[in-house]
């Protein structure tokens, strides 16, 4: 686990925004933790992620994992995310052009269904997770339909948990899926690893029941192979 990795950990705790307990996940599996990036909703919070996701994906770009002329944040999340990654891209020397989309297409004025810079070349699109991966496919097909080209997925946290529900475990994590059916790569800031390795490293009665509750989780809905 890398320093931004821990960082990253530390930071989504203290926020809140990673919480321990009992939490029923959208497929209905009990989880002992839970993920809700939309809890990042200060001025303050937002820049401080923006900046472990511009990091993530500098160094993604300059170990030749992804290739990215621009960003793209699908709505709803992803526009927040997309715009304040690209302002820290900026500001770290890497000013990349940034487009989002609509939900529902604009009749009047420019029209259309995209805002900001038009798709064209190699496109990241930058979302909190990947769940049932319905938000990549729509912004895959969006961003194909310009004749541009899905480059990569850059989320928050991979969850490292096979696809399905409380009754059935696929073989591969929706993460695995997306990374199969389009041939791209989808980079995390941090993964489940990341926070098992975090608990461990703080040592406290506390951390140690978190770790254990999220160890057990892991062996009935995690990737057996990782």
């Amino acid at each position: 686990m890398s320093t931004l990795q821990q960082n990253f950990i530390k930071f989504c705790i203290d926020s809140k925004v990673l919480r321990f307990g009992e939490f029923k996940t959208k497929a209905g599996r009990l989880s002992p933790y839970f993920f809700n990036a939309g809890l990042f909703n200060t001025g303050m919070m937002l820049h401080t992620l923006s900046d472990f996701y511009a990091k993530s994906l500098i160094a993604a770009i300059d170990t030749g994992r992804v290739k990215c002329d621009m960003i793209f944040g699908p709505a709803y999340k992803g526009i927040p995310l997309g715009c304040a990654v690209a302002i820290r891209m900026a500001e770290l020397g890497r000013d990349i052009p940034f487009a989002f989309n609509r939900k529902e297409a604009k009749d009047h004025g420019e029209g259309g269904t995209i805002v900001g810079a038009p798709l064209e070349g190699n496109v990241i699109i930058i979302d909190d997770v990947i769940s049932a991966g319905t938000s990549v496919r729509e912004s895959v097909n969006l961003i194909q339909a310009n004749n541009a080209t899905p480059s990569g997925v850059l989320i928050a946290l991979d969850r490292m948990e096979c696809a399905g529900n409380a009754e059935e475990v696929k073989p591969m994590s929706a993460v695995q899926e997306v990374e199969k059916e389009y041939d791209m790569p989808v980079v995390s800031i941090a993964n489940l690893k990341d926070l098992m390795l975090y608990l461990k490293s703080l040592d406290t009665p506390e951390m140690k029941q978190y770790g254990k509750a999220i160890e057990k989780y892991k062996e009935k809905y995690g990737l057996k192979h990782q």
